[in-house]
């Protein structure tokens, strides 16, 4: 399977609480539902087309959690979104304990990359990440992330979780497709490149 990560961030890089004010207060984050007054059509149906494609997801336990106490409850047999999350297998990386309540549901331990690896081999087409921006950060360390789809809200958010923060080392991607929406959003695919190779302009 393909490893895909989708991302929501802002201007600013911030990735928590995209949906609502209630979705992650975390660290006390009371900024939430920035990417609301973006949404539209356009961007609607790009998420459907995505989701189409997903075998599988791969979460980290806050995101789990999150999502478990909310598409449970979408039991709309019209929701194509809901029933794919509701129904297809679900791997959850973490540390920590968790009740793995919203099932069929694998809890991962120990080497997270290494039984990560092991779930791409298996046969399928994408494994995607919904959010969890710590874990999608620590598998592109591991070279394991085949895809970024990020989607760019025009906002600063000025505080929040930030999806890369700060790195080891500068981080290079190659843009291998893109779109905007009426609203403003910006969705890029990307695939990781390595290290990006600075340089000096000169001009003429």
């Amino acid at each position: 399977m393909k490893l895909v990560s989708m991302q929501f961030i802002s201007l600013d890089g911030v990735y928590q609480g995209p949906g609502s004010l209630d979705e992650d207060r975390s660290d006390g984050f009371e900024r939430g539902g920035w990417l609301v007054p973006f949404v539209d059509d356009a961007f609607e149906a790009a998420v459907s087309r995505w989701g189409e494609e997903v075998d599988g997801y791969l979460f980290g336990r806050r995101t789990y959690e999150a999502f478990a106490a909310f598409w449970p409850t979408v039991t709309d047999p019209s929701d194509r979104a809901a029933a794919r999350l509701n129904g297809l297998p679900k791997y959850v990386a973490t540390r920590a304990g968790v009740t793995a309540s919203w099932q069929p549901a694998t809890i991962l331990k120990g080497d997270v990359e290494r039984q990560v690896a092991e779930l791409k081999q298996r046969p399928g087409r994408e494994l995607q990440i919904h959010g969890s921006g710590s874990l999608a950060l620590s598998l592109l360390r591991a070279g394991l992330i085949d895809e970024w789809r990020l989607v760019t809200a025009p906002v600063v958010v000025g505080a929040g979780h930030r999806l890369f923060g700060d790195t080891a080392a500068t981080l290079g991607f190659e843009l291998i497709g893109e779109t905007r929406t009426p609203k403003g959003l910006l969705l890029q695919s990307l695939r990781y490149a390595g290290p990006h190779a600075a340089g000096t302009y000169h001009r003429g």
